[in-house]
């Protein structure tokens, strides 16, 4: 089964609630993006956002240009029946972030909750980086949230890369510069315990 395949099984078994990533709120993410300091029309992206409840919450707070990427079509057409008419305000893209076209130097914000880490293999992280200091404006923020070091090997039946904060320095490359950082226990739906390595960087080239 491919990646695809794979996700949109998984968004059409399950209820977006029992998903193990689920959270109804993104607390720490909301918090970091508000205190960026953002103005409303500020392009940005929140790749893999499949069923998240974040776009909702940027809406919420006032935001009026932001796109949602996901590999699934399943999960996208969750949040657009979700948010019905607000659904108009927001870009959608369906397609995989280490091969979707995006617009060069638009984004000022990047956001990405537990897709970098299902990447393993070193082409992919390639992709994916090209992806992102293409698409990122200098200047812009990446907000990243991946599996600790402390998390299991294994997400949703899929391995994950796990990182410490030197790894993930070192694998996005001298064009990031930290802001902040820390870690945060995620627990499942099922009662599982996933510590998550969250990170603001600026991208400074």
């Amino acid at each position: 089964m491919n990646q695809k395949d794979h996700w949109e099984q998984v968004y059409s078994t399950k209820p977006t609630e029992k998903l193990g990533w689920y959270k109804p709120h993104l607390q720490t993410s909301l918090r970091w993006i508000k205190e960026l300091g953002l103005a409303a029309e500020a392009p940005s992206i929140d790749v893999g956002g499949g069923a998240s409840t974040l776009v909702d919450d940027l809406l919420g707070a006032g935001y009026r240009s932001i796109t949602v990427l996901d590999i699934s079509e399943k999960a996208l057409c969750s949040v657009r029946e979700r948010l019905g008419k607000k659904a108009n305000m927001v870009t959608w893209l369906e397609g995989d972030i280490t091969s979707v076209v995006l617009p060069s130097h638009h984004y000022e914000l990047w956001h990405d909750r537990a897709v970098f880490h299902f990447f393993t293999e070193l082409d992919q992280q390639r992709k994916y980086r090209e992806n992102l200091l293409k698409a990122l404006k200098p200047g812009g923020h990446l907000i990243i949230g991946t599996f600790a070091l402390e998390a299991p090997p294994k997400c949703s039946g899929l391995p994950v890369e796990r990182y410490n904060l030197e790894q993930l320095e070192d694998t996005l490359g001298t064009e990031f510069e930290l802001v902040r950082h820390h870690k945060e226990k995620h627990v499942t739906p099922g009662g599982l315990e996933q510590m998550y390595l969250y990170c603001c960087f600026l991208r400074n080239a």
